[in-house]
């Protein structure tokens, strides 16, 4: 048995290991008799409430209870004592405690009853919650701004699915974009959104597969209203994932883009407009600037594309701010750009702040002069083929979300076909075009008497210049050829030509002083519709029309000055420009050019450019006139007799010999062209089948041999000459050669009188 004094050991040990735990517990602990005095009070009440041991022994327990809670507590305090049970922590109630400083703060309160030999007291665990209820609080007031957020998002339907899909939160935004109200769609399946079609594919399920797989999966489609009536939905659905790193559900973020959708059909729709309403490119891009503006506004525009000729990217303003950035069609270098990293690589570039980039720095201080803060740089590609870029800029900085890039690439891609087919049509209906004409302009030189189908000679100066045709034939250097009228420039052209290597290609021939001023550089370079009074259709102009092939400037003396430069221009750029358009045109044209006058006593006179001169005589071939081949004479005779003769059904086989000597003797200063209409007119007149020869017209004084500086008389003469054929013999009126030559009519006549210029001579 255990003697007395080991009890007492005992039982002092029990009660030091009781107050050394009181005094390590982290909680106020407090014992308080039937009258609700306190008895005991560990260490931590000291520290929680500041009060010393000694000041809280013998005192109310309403002390350390704020003051208007006393006559309750009272009353609460004699209830329990009369009961007493266990009242564990956390039960709910709001209780607050007070410090000796009289200030208050939350608390958690343990109630148990402990007996003693003095009776049953009331044992207290005090807990300080502050730091708990700052937690709670903060917790409490960011899920109200989160509740807040979502409820306030009208625009937005934001709602949480359960694993399998079903519906297990409903913002605002949900009720008004979908219809539902939360206790008609909670617990439904969120595949009453899709569509029949998707539903029979299973999108819904894939959707959730793939969110729940890689933790987001983002579409947009066709969705379902409550009333059945669809909307286009971008929808992001994202996984919710437990502890265990597995999903426990889904939240979905839905955003009604119909008006988006609306957007870009009318974009397409005014694309689609601007192409069959004439195929200008200039429409389409004004279509383009007002789609884009619908879709996604903005302060900047450029839109630019490759041209495939050069290989180049020539960039175009579109509004509102179309000359803010490039003040007209501009050229952007391929290295160092933005645009041109955008269009080698094939993908988009995006600047939250342009003043802080380095990669594109150089490039881009042209868009921060013009305001632009912040843009982006979008491929426009169609089936893998790139065509040009898209900037789309603002003069906010961060301006586009990831949501605007996604659409602004679909935008992209819509552009880019767009303007592949606009390109597609425009060059179906250029090659159209240039057919009509060549075959309008083929039609008319079959027309026209050449005066030769082949060249007919045998004389050393005949062949001496085949032979320099013959040499230049296969360069592409330009040719002037030389010589006096009627000689047959055209025919060496058309003999350059042929010998060639664009002898496939068109020979285009004009004459220079057969068409008035006015209409001349229309004729040369071409007019856009409406570039002019009159130009109610777009025509290709003869630069143009000779792509790839040779072009023949007759009477290139008469080209006026003010067009010299422009023709200069054309030569060594290789690119021209329609009247009234603004799209540069490349052009790969070889040039003859012909002409009877003295190209440089007309630079001496200031009537003709050096430099144009010096860029034509490259190789200069000379045509001997008529009188220095007279024994060529008798075989151009004969084959103008039986080319006119077969014309007109007539058999003549022979020429008398002294109808063949005169025509030898005589010095032809209308040279071939002379002689041919001589003969034509000698055919007309025979009746049997002798050639009758008119040699009374022959039987004036022989014209003097002329060196090369012809006398002022006779350049005068074959001047009027030329005009007078040209004019087709009409010496006044409109169009007449009088006006043409600007001089009076009675002028005129007094000069033909003085010149010996006589109507056979022109007719």
């Amino acid at each position: 048995m255990s003697t007395p004094s080991c009890k007492t050991d005992v039982s002092e040990s029990i009660q030091v290991l009781a107050e050394r735990l009181l005094a390590c517990l982290p909680d106020a602990i407090l014992l308080a008799d039937g009258g609700g005095r306190i008895c005991e009070a560990n260490p931590q009440a000291e520290q929680i409430f500041g009060y010393t041991r000694s000041e809280l022994l013998g005192q109310p327990v309403e002390m350390l209870i704020p003051e208007r809670f006393h006559v309750a507590h009272v009353g609460h305090r004699a209830g329990y004592h009369s009961a007493p049970r266990m009242r564990p922590m956390g039960a709910g109630l709001e209780l607050q405690g007070r410090r000796k400083n009289g200030s208050e703060f939350p608390v958690d309160i343990l109630l148990s009853s402990v007996e003693t030999a003095q009776g049953t007291l009331a044992l207290a665990v005090v807990r300080d919650i502050t730091e708990r209820k700052k937690m709670e609080d903060a917790l409490r007031a960011s899920e109200e701004r989160f509740r807040l957020l979502v409820d306030g998002a009208r625009d937005y339907a934001i709602f949480a699915l359960d694993i399998a899909g079903c519906v297990a939160s409903w913002n605002p935004g949900a009720e008004r974009i979908k219809g539902y109200c939360a206790a008609e769609i909670i617990g439904r399946n969120f595949s009453d959104f899709y569509i029949q079609t998707d539903r029979e594919r299973g999108k819904p399920e894939e959707a959730l597969a793939i969110a729940g797989r890689e933790g987001r999966y983002e579409d947009e489609g066709w969705r379902v209203r409550k009333d059945g009536s669809l909307f286009w939905a971008n929808a992001i659905i994202t996984a919710l994932y437990g502890k265990d790193g597995k999903p426990i559900g889904f939240s979905k973020v839905t955003r009604d883009f119909s008006n988006r959708k609306a957007a870009e059909e009318a974009l397409l729709l005014e694309l689609s407009r601007a192409m069959l309403s004439g195929l200008d490119i200039r429409m389409t891009l004004a279509a383009i600037a007002a789609g884009i503006q619908n879709v996604a506004p903005h302060d900047f525009a450029v839109i630019t594309l490759l041209d495939s000729e050069t290989e180049e990217l020539r960039a175009q303003g579109l509004p509102p701010n179309e000359n803010a950035i490039f003040s007209s069609e501009t050229l952007v270098p391929m290295e160092g750009t933005p645009t041109g990293w955008t269009f080698l690589h094939q993908r988009p570039v995006f600047l939250k702040n342009l003043e802080t980039d380095r990669f594109f720095s150089a490039d881009l201080q042209r868009y921060v002069r013009a305001g632009v803060r912040s843009g982006y740089w979008l491929p426009l590609t169609n089936k893998e083929r790139t065509v040009g870029t898209l900037f789309i800029g603002s003069k906010s900085e961060s301006a586009f979300d990831p949501i605007d890039a996604n659409m602004l690439m679909q935008m992209a891609r819509q552009i880019a076909a767009a303007v592949d087919n606009v390109r597609a049509f425009r060059q179906i209906s250029e090659m159209t075009t240039k057919l009509a004409e060549e075959k309008r302009y083929l039609e008319e030189e079959l027309r026209t008497e050449y005066g030769f189908e082949e060249i007919v000679g045998e004389s050393a100066g005949l062949k001496r210049l085949l032979k320099q045709a013959e040499t230049v034939a296969p360069t592409d250097a330009t040719v002037l050829i030389l010589g006096e009228t009627g000689t047959g420039k055209e025919l060496i052209a058309r003999a350059i030509h042929q010998l060639s290597q664009r002898r496939d290609r068109t020979f285009v021939k004009l004459n220079c002083s057969a068409i008035p001023l006015g209409l001349l550089e229309s004729e040369l370079f071409g007019h856009e519709k409406g570039a002019f009074t009159g130009a109610i259709t777009q025509r290709v102009g003869r630069l143009e029309l000779a792509h790839k092939g040779t072009l023949f400037l007759d009477e290139i003396g008469d080209l006026p000055l003010e067009l010299q430069p422009k023709i200069l221009r054309a030569l060594q750029e290789k690119e021209i420009e329609r009247l009234g358009g603004t799209r540069t045109i490349s052009v790969d044209v070889r040039l003859v050019a012909a002409t009877n006058r003295n190209l440089e006593k007309m630079i001496q006179e200031g009537t003709f450019r050096s430099d144009l001169y010096y860029r034509l005589n490259v190789f200069p071939i000379r045509i001997p006139p008529l009188r220095q081949r007279t024994g060529d004479i008798p075989l151009l005779v004969n084959y103008f007799l039986a080319k006119h003769a077969r014309r007109m059904n007539k058999n003549i086989t022979m020429i008398p010999p002294e109808a063949m000597a005169a025509l030898t003797r005589w010095r032809w200063p209308g040279n071939i062209r002379e002689l041919e209409n001589f003969i034509e007119r000698a055919v007309i007149l025979t009746q049997g089948s002798s050639l009758r020869v008119p040699l009374s017209e022959l039987t004036l004084p022989d014209v003097p041999d002329q060196s090369e500086d012809e006398s002022l008389e006779m350049a005068e003469r074959e001047h009027i000459l030329r005009v007078l054929r040209e004019c087709h013999g009409v010496i006044g009126g409109r169009g007449g050669a009088a006006e043409k030559l600007d001089i009076k009519r009675t002028t005129l006549n007094s000069k033909l009188k003085k010149l010996g210029i006589e109507r056979k001579d022109y007719h």
